[in-house]
This record gives structure tokens, sequence and C-alpha cells, in this order.
């Protein structure tokens, strides 16, 4: 069989093996796509299945593999021993039981991050050993109470302790899993001389499995991804993630040189064939896609989906959540704000899948499953 070219979105969204990709990419050799006939979206699991176990646990994870994720997500911040750990952020402060203890009562602090005043307990200020001690909790509280149930159950888990665990979920189903980190105020870590770039790429090197497997690494930031492109070349099968905030704000990275370049400015024809230089994903939060009207139903898309494809970029968006309190109007229900509505979620992301995405994120990846399968075969 003569193999067809395939461009990088065509194989991404096939689901084809990402080294396979790259080697493609690297000798300009075209490779058949292993599934040509059906191009599905790529799920990713925001934090684990956060919708139903504290967020970045193991317990998270495991459960948004079992729902059938193609990629887990940890969001990555720095210890004061230079350790890199799964948190949202590295304010501590709604996701742990820290202020329940006494022994670290004096570290609660006042700092800014990204010209954001917080105060809180933050992991620069804790050793590894020391936020082992600690206990997740739920971040959504009475919102999610299944998750909340498992309050005080699970510990903080080290990015060597992820890859260790996706190796073994991966072994024992058969199947490839990914990764897609993100890395968290990156600017700020590397004032505080604690960089998270290379101990991420360190990692990459050392993990057996993260050497080979599916991985797309993610930021708000634009020049650390810049910069990692290079770095990259010794692994074919990452990819890099452009992610997007609200428009009329600005990257920390370019706040910080004191230049004047929003979100919205990026995302303009210009801004989007720069990034393309340098990432191969735009995510942007999915009401840059498909916003709300006046009345909180879904108005026109503002054909940011299409824009970025004529790019040259795969698009993925942030963040489906299965709560009425998340939803666009068209799909709540009648049963409260906080009231869980699966059949809504799913409709709402089937909404946004017509557009043509090649990645979304969900709190819950069974309803981000179910939302694929439904939609029945994918064209090309």
């Amino acid at each position: 069989m003569t193999a067809a070219p395939f461009t990088r979105r065509d194989l991404l969204r096939s689901g084809a093996d990402l080294a396979l990709l790259g080697a493609a990419m690297k000798t300009g050799v075209a490779v058949a796509a292993p599934v040509p006939d059906r191009r599905r979206p790529l799920l990713l699991a925001h934090r684990g299945c956060s919708a139903l176990r504290p967020e970045h646990t193991l317990a998270a994870y495991a459960k948004a593999i079992e729902d059938g994720a193609d990629f887990i997500e940890p969001d990555l911040v720095a210890t004061k021993d230079g350790v890199l750990v799964a948190r949202h952020e590295n304010n501590i402060a709604e996701t742990t039981d820290v202020a329940s203890r006494p022994e670290f009562a004096r570290r609660r602090t006042s700092k800014t991050i990204d010209g954001e005043q917080q105060v809180g307990w933050f992991t620069e200020d804790f050793t590894l050993g020391e936020l082992k001690t600690l206990r997740a909790r739920e971040r959504l509280g009475p919102m999610r109470p299944e998750s909340r149930g498992f309050d005080g159950q699970f510990q903080i888990v080290s990015l060597e302790e992820i890859a260790d665990f996706l190796a073994a979920e991966a072994a024992a189903r058969g199947r490839s899993i990914g990764l897609i980190p993100e890395i968290k105020h990156s600017t700020y870590f590397a004032r505080l001389g604690l960089p998270l770039e290379p101990r991420l790429l360190d990692h990459i090197g050392k993990s057996s499995y993260l050497s080979r497997a599916p991985l797309i690494i993610q930021s708000f930031e634009t020049r650390n991804l810049k910069e990692l492109r290079p770095r990259l070349s010794s692994f074919p099968h990452a990819r890099l993630m452009q992610l997007i905030g609200d428009p009329a704000a600005m990257p920390a990275d370019i706040a910080a040189q004191g230049m004047k370049r929003t979100y919205a400015d990026i995302v303009t024809p210009l801004g989007l064939s720069e990034i393309a230089t340098y990432a191969d994903y735009l995510a942007p939060s999915t009401r840059m896609i498909i916003p709300l009207a006046p009345d909180g139903r879904l108005a026109r898309p503002t054909g940011l989906v299409e824009a970025a494809h004529r790019a040259g970029l795969l698009v993925g968006t942030w963040t489906f959540r299965p709560e009425n309190h998340f939803l666009a109007a068209d799909f709540r229900n009648d049963r409260g704000d906080s009231a869980r509505n699966p059949a809504g979620s799913v409709a709402e992301m089937q909404r946004y899948l017509a557009l043509g995405l090649d990645a979304f994120f969900t709190d819950d990846p069974a309803l981000g499953r179910q939302a694929i399968d439904q939609a029945g075969e994918w064209k090309s």
C-alpha cells in the first residue's frame, strides 16, 4: 500500500502514534494513518476526574483513565527543595488541609503571584516531605459531594510518582495513556531560583514511560514554550500547547517585561501565525470559541477554531464541567445551580465538538467519552 501524506493535524486527530508522527515530520516521509476513517478529538482529563475525586490525586487520575481519558493533566509547581508536584496553584489553602495543621500555621503569608495578591500557604515554602503530611480536599466543596467524600484520604503527588503510576496503568490496560502537564507560573518560579522547565525535561528524559508516551506540554505563558521548542528535539513525541487566558489579560511573562500585549492580541491572524512557529496547539477557553449571549445561552461561534486551523494549529479548549452552574443556559435543567447535570454537559460538549475541535478538557472524562461516542463517525 502506498502511504498517503497526512498533516500533523490529521495524524493527531486519528490517534496515531506520536513518535511515528515525529519521525515523519523530521524526515518529510509520508506515513499511513493507522485509523484513516475515524478522526476523533483527544479527551483530556482536567486535573484527573476532578468532578468526582479531589483534583490532582492518584485517585482522580485513576478514575479518569478508567473512564476513557486519552491524557491526564498534572498542573506542575515546585516545592522548596525543587521537586515538581501536582497542584492547580502553588497556593494550597483551598486544595489541602494545611489550614487545620497547627505546625504550619506560621507559614500562612501574603504573596503576589503573576500580579495577583494572594493569602495562604505556598508550595515553595514546604519541602516534599512536609507536603506529604498534608491531605487533599475538594476545592468546590458542597457542589461536588462525591469528591468531597474523599477529603483527607489522598496525598499530594510528585511528577515522578505520576509517571510511575501512568506506566503501571498503561501496562495493566494495554493502551498508551498520555500526559499533558501544565507549567504553572513559569516566570514566578524562575525568579525564585526554581525554574520548572529544566526539571520537567529532566523527568521526561529519565522516565522510560514519559520518554516515549504521548506528551503535550502546556502553558499560559509564551516565552517558556518558545524556549522549549528547540529543546524538545530529543523528544519527537512531545507537543506544545499555548493556553489562552482572559482576552483582556496579558501572559505573565509578557507583563513582566513591561510589554502591553494581551491574549486578544495573541489570537489575531498575525498572532496565530506566530504561535504556529513554536506550538502545535492553541487552547482558548470554551467561551472564546462560542461566547454566551446576554441571556446566558450560546451565541454565534467566533470563528477562532477555523482561524487557528488556517494558521496550521490544532485546537483544544478548556474546560467542560458537569454542574448547572458552569453550563450555558441552553443545557441547564431545573434541579438547581449546583446540581450535577450529565445530559446537559454531554449536549454542550457536542455543540462545541461540531466545530472541529482536536482536543478538549473536561472535569468528567466519562461524559466526554460519551459526547465523542454519540457523535458517531468522525470525518476527515
